[in-house]
């Protein structure tokens, strides 16, 4: 049977925003985390009326089974991950005015629309999520940022509930290492001074900009060009960076919303081709991470 797309005929659809949530932050993939949420209805709709009926709490249902697909993938990721041209980076989200925009009338809803932007979906926070273990990863998202408790977590991870709450303790104290930020109006301004720099190729400028050990990665997955590896060391970033705006011509560099942080696009004829997250030490520059893989830019298209 499928499913119904209006939300107001079954209360059940109306938890896909629910759901996206969750899997983007398990996953750090748009297109994986919608791959789920029509798994996860799938499994809903192949239950009998019946068995329907019997779920008292749908929503609880269907954020378990998410969850538990989302684990699965997860631990086949690092497989997939060795497999993966160069460095990975999760899928950057645009703010949802910008991409929405783009949107022509009747065209099927872009999942970014359903993901509430937040510290939790900041780059920074993606990356060291993405350095958890899969139960690491789904103890702390779940407690954390939906509120389940251990309990609750501990069945669907096949845990104990103290197991859950060491994870999810772990999980913490890797995300405690991030260095703090300065204020979201410091930021805009210093990815603003960044981009000034970089337009005008100014080495010395951009080098006043980054962070003693600043640290570049790219993420081309073997579609776009991108260095297979990260750079480290102000100095040798901000030649690469450089390096790479003499290469490129025809290309406008914008001030943009990534994972709900100042960042930066760039595009060729209209068309993103490259979207920059950063993350900051104190008054500077800390990390870069510039997204090229073109699957990745899907929700980007002309925002």
């Amino acid at each position: 049977m499928a499913a119904p797309t209006d939300p107001t005929l079954d209360p059940v659809t109306g938890e896909r925003r629910q759901l996206t949530n969750l899997a983007y932050r398990l996953l750090g993939s748009l297109a994986d985390a919608e791959d789920v949420v029509q798994e996860t209805y799938a499994r809903w709709y192949a239950l009998t009326s019946a068995q329907q009926a019997a779920v008292s709490s749908p929503g609880g249902w269907l954020m378990t089974v998410a969850s538990r697909i989302c684990l699965d993938l997860l631990g086949s990721a690092r497989a997939r991950r060795e497999r993966y041209v160069g460095e990975w980076l999760p899928e950057p989200l645009p703010d949802g005015a910008e991409w929405s925009s783009v949107r022509s009338s009747g065209t099927r809803a872009d999942p970014a629309d359903r993901v509430t932007l937040d510290e939790s979906v900041s780059m920074a926070f993606l990356v060291v999520l993405d350095s958890l273990t899969p139960a690491e990863r789904v103890a702390l998202i779940l407690h954390d940022v939906f509120g389940y408790s251990f309990g609750e977590i501990a069945e669907i991870v096949g845990r104990t509930p103290a197991a859950c709450r060491q994870l999810a303790s772990s999980g913490r104290r890797r995300l405690r290492s991030r260095r703090a930020a300065p204020s979201a109006p410091a930021q805009s301004e210093l990815v603003r001074q960044f981009k000034q720099a970089w337009d005008a190729r100014d080495v010395d400028a951009l080098i006043g900009l980054l962070d003693p050990s600043v640290t570049a990665i790219a993420d081309g997955g073997g579609l776009a060009s991108a260095y297979l590896r990260p750079v480290e060391g102000r100095e040798d970033v901000a030649r690469m960076l450089v390096e790479v705006a003499a290469k490129a011509s025809d290309v406008t560099t914008l001030m943009r919303t990534v994972n709900g942080q100042p960042g930066l696009v760039t595009q060729v004829d209209g068309v993103t081709v490259a979207v920059m997250a950063f993350e900051f030490a104190g008054d500077l520059i800390g990390r870069i991470w510039s997204v090229r893989n073109p699957e990745k830019l899907r929700s980007w298209a002309r925002a």
